[in-house]
């Protein structure tokens, strides 16, 4: 693994863990108020394009990371969009 690898994997890492604990909250409390419709369409569907990219260039930090990212997304949306 090279240096490039390791930075990467560890940008992906992080970025995923800390779209946790919204997530998780979500998931809890099934309260979508204060999460807008706007941003998350936005958000799930520039996360599926970096799932995309990744694809492409066939960079698994990219992928497997944004692949977690937006399933967590995409069930948030069609929370806020079920429970709103």
């Amino acid at each position: 693994m090279t240096l490039i690898d390791i930075i990467g994997s560890v940008a992906a890492t992080l970025t995923t863990i800390s779209f946790l604990p919204q997530a998780w909250h979500t998931f809890r409390t099934k309260d979508v108020s204060g999460i807008s419709l706007g941003m998350y369409t936005v958000f799930t569907t520039g996360v599926a394009c970096w799932l995309v990219y990744g694809l492409l260039m066939d960079a698994w930090p990219i992928v497997i990371s944004n692949a977690i990212t937006v399933s967590l997304a995409a069930a948030i949306l069609g929370m806020k969009l079920r429970y709103r």
